[in-house]
Parts: structure tokens; sequence; C-alpha cells
């Protein structure tokens, strides 16, 4: 059974996984997974969305359809996606997948943190996250294309 699908009730969640790491519960919690997990709950306590962090090298990372989507660079991921037949839009951060995921970079990696030969200019993204929700959570405002 996963950890947390999207429309579990908060109790069920945290039943599996204990409290979050900041003790009183909000419309977005950290839990201590691994990988860990950003939840933001509905305002009737239901999960709508689920955010999963990267652990960095050698930790545990998020997959799907076995392909390794964190801790990669963001152009490799997106092209061993779209040659399994996923498609996608580009984002200002990454790529939203009509599957019902995003894959996000904030700028935190460089280049070098995954291959050390990289140049100080190399301008390659990683994968520092995956959103999981229905692809109409996200608004088609946010999203290019």
């Amino acid at each position: 059974m996963p950890l947390v699908k999207v429309g579990d009730q908060r109790a069920e969640v945290e039943s599996r996984i204990g409290d979050p790491v900041h003790g009183r519960p909000s419309s977005k919690d950290v839990y201590n997974t691994t990988p860990m997990l950003v939840i933001s709950y509905t305002p009737d306590d239901r999960v709508e969305l689920v955010e999963v962090a990267y652990s960095g090298d050698g930790g545990e990372q998020a997959f799907f359809d076995g392909v390794q989507l964190t801790y990669r660079f963001l152009d490799e991921v997106i092209a061993d996606l779209t040659a399994k037949g996923y498609t996608s839009i580009p984002s200002d951060i990454g790529f939203t997948f009509h599957a019902g995921f995003a894959v996000w970079s904030m700028g935190s990696l460089w280049a070098r943190d995954l291959d050390p030969d990289a140049g100080e200019d190399d301008e390659r993204s990683i994968v520092e996250g995956v959103s999981v929700a229905p692809f109409a959570y996200w608004d088609e405002s946010e999203v290019e294309g």
C-alpha cells in the first residue's frame, strides 16, 4: 500500500507515516519520510497534492514507470518519459505531465552535483522534486504552452 494517495484523509495518512515534523497540522505539512514528503490538504483534510523531495546521492529517489525522476538531469528525465509515451507541458520550473505529476527544479543544485566533469557554466537543471496531483490541479495560467 502506498504511504499516501491524493484523496486520502489526513487521519489515514498520519496513521501510516506519523505526525508532521512541525507538530501542529496545517494545510501544508512536512513529514519525516525517506524521501521526505510535503503534503497539501484541502479544508476538509483530504490530500490534494503530494510533493516528493530528492534525497541526494545514494538516498531514496522518486520513480515512475521504471524511470528515476529525482536527482537526475531534467532533460534526461524528460527524454526517458517522452520515450515511454508520456506527454507534458513546460512550466517555469520544470514540466507538468498529463499523467498527473510534475517534475521541477528550484535551481539549488548544480550540474557538478551529478557530473564531476561539468564546467562552472553548465546550466543543466537537476530534478529536485516531484509533485503528484491530477493534471487539472495545475492552473493553466501557471503552465506555458
